[in-house]
């Protein structure tokens, strides 16, 4: 009977232990390697998967280049997340491309990539999103024409809210509520792998004969294919913006990215193939919404099924990117870059709820454009501009912090391979179809330097005398203090 007994009284004695020890106010270590894997899964199957193939083959022009593209943007993740996970494993912060760069090049491109993040990159990504999240929402009541433009965004801008409202409210429940959507996610991924397989082997070929016949692509148009494939790829590297929140980082950060972003691209090469056994690519061009007119022709009378799925699919991967993105806020402001007050914690609840708060503020104004195709450009030239400076720091690091602990250690030419990559992928489309967007961009990415030396390097005398006060009023409204350091 002791026998029987003593497992259950250790178990109570740990769980005791657990609850007598004082939690330091920081991000506690919530996230396990379950849960990383659906923050990778969940994050990359978004929204990507049912808008970008239109604009993949839009760019190729036949089927063949555009499965061709979808295998490639597969192995381009997984090389670069192999990346990050020697650097994710070597340098154990959160905040993604941050903590790299400022080991690697010092605070000024840490900075500017902060200042990029927080008020283009991230909230544009989110915002496409949940604009994705609302638009299909919107097909299943407007079947017949095109939802009015101030629907879609009211209901993208309530999508926002919740989410925002879930990741302050609490980690274990946004980690939840992670798990679940991926779940459900994987669902409708299955019904329509399933699907076209079983009509694959019924002899519904006829889109695939003669696949590379047609238009050659141009070097513009394979890139373009290339951002709106990888944009469907975007979250690879998200766990590496939570990786003080990881447990045993330095096994289960490289393990999730190898289990998750394979299964990612197998679904996505298969989810291709499955679209084309339904839909020729001028119907696939035609379609507002791929996916739901896939499920119209193949799940009817359950076709309603497709929508409510995908809209779990999209509000998931929304919620990943807030999980992760407001970590990037909360790390910048802790190293003074931003405002100290984003870099506080919740007494009551252990988030950052100041930086995903003004996450979800940026977010919500950048509903106003809203248009889906030049956010997805804008966003992917800035995200390969710093995914490319992130990888050569790789490289100068394995000189200048050669003693550095690596416990994951890349060939060499594996950083070389995407550093060219990404080259091609900022440079190609700005020599080919040059558009004033981009150097709107580099602009925006320069302009950081301004409010650098200003409020970072010179830090004003009358700025510290507003930020006091604003920092005082918003500690009180929102029961946030400062990080405490851990104990060693």
């Amino acid at each position: 009977m002791g026998e029987e007994t003593s497992p259950r009284k250790r178990r109570e004695d740990e769980r005791s232990i657990q609850s007598n020890e004082p939690k330091v106010t920081n991000l506690q270590k919530e996230v396990g390697l379950f849960s990383g894997i659906c923050i990778i899964v969940g994050t990359i199957i978004g929204s990507g998967i049912f808008i970008s193939p239109k604009s993949v083959l839009r760019n190729t022009g036949t089927v063949g280049p555009c499965l061709i593209i979808w295998v490639a943007c597969g192995i381009l993740a997984t090389l670069g997340a192999l990346c990050f996970a020697e650097l994710g494993t070597m340098i154990t912060k959160s905040g993604g491309e941050y903590p790299y760069l400022m080991e690697a090049f010092g605070p000024i491109p840490a900075y500017l990539f902060s200042w990029t993040s927080m008020m283009v990159m991230k909230p544009s990504s989110f915002v496409i999103i949940c604009l994705s999240f609302s638009e299909y929402v919107c097909a299943a009541f407007y079947s017949d024409c095109k939802p009015p433009e101030v629907v879609v965004k009211c209901l993208a801008a309530a999508a926002i809210l919740v989410i925002t409202t879930v990741n302050a409210l609490s980690v274990r429940l946004g980690r939840y509520v992670q798990n679940f959507f991926t779940a459900a996610k994987m669902v409708i991924v299955a019904i329509i792998i399933i699907s076209g397989l079983v009509l694959l082997a019924q002899g519904n070929t006829r889109n695939f004969e003669n696949s590379f016949v047609g238009t050659p692509a141009s070097v513009g148009g394979i890139s373009l294919a290339f951002y709106n494939g990888l944009w469907a790829y975007n979250g690879w590297h998200q766990l590496n913006y939570i990786t003080e929140e990881l447990r045993n980082p330095h096994r289960n950060l490289p393990l999730a990215i190898i289990i998750g972003i394979p299964l990612v691209t197998v679904c996505y090469i298969l989810m291709n193939v499955s679209y084309f056994t339904v839909m020729t690519p001028t119907e696939l061009l035609q379609s507002q919404a791929v996916a739901v007119t896939f499920g119209d022709r193949i799940l009817y009378p359950a076709s309603w099924v497709v929508p409510l799925f995908v809209a779990f699919s999209t509000i998931g991967a929304a919620n990943g990117n807030c999980f992760t993105a407001g970590r990037l806020i909360y790390v910048a402001g802790r190293e003074g870059h931003m405002l100290k007050v984003l870099s506080y914690i919740s007494v009551r609840r252990l988030t950052p709820t100041p930086a995903i708060i003004f996450y979800g503020l940026i977010a919500t104004i950048y509903i106003i454009p809203g248009d889906i195709n030049s956010l997805i450009n804008y966003f992917s030239f800035a995200t390969w501009l710093f995914y490319g400076m992130t990888i050569i720091g790789l490289v100068v690091m394995r000189f200048t912090k050669k003693t550095r602990e690596r416990p994951i250690k890349v060939p060499i030419f594996i950083p070389i391979l995407v550093i060219l990559i990404s080259v091609f992928l900022v440079l190609a489309p700005i020599i080919t179809k040059p558009a004033w967007e981009y150097l709107y961009c580099v602009l925006f990415i320069l302009s950081g330097l301004i409010f650098y030396f200003l409020f970072v390097y010179c830090e004003l005398g009358w700025a510290q005398k507003i930020s006091k006060p604003v920092t005082m009023y918003l500690q009180m409204l929102m029961e946030v203090v400062p990080p405490e350091k851990v104990p060693e």
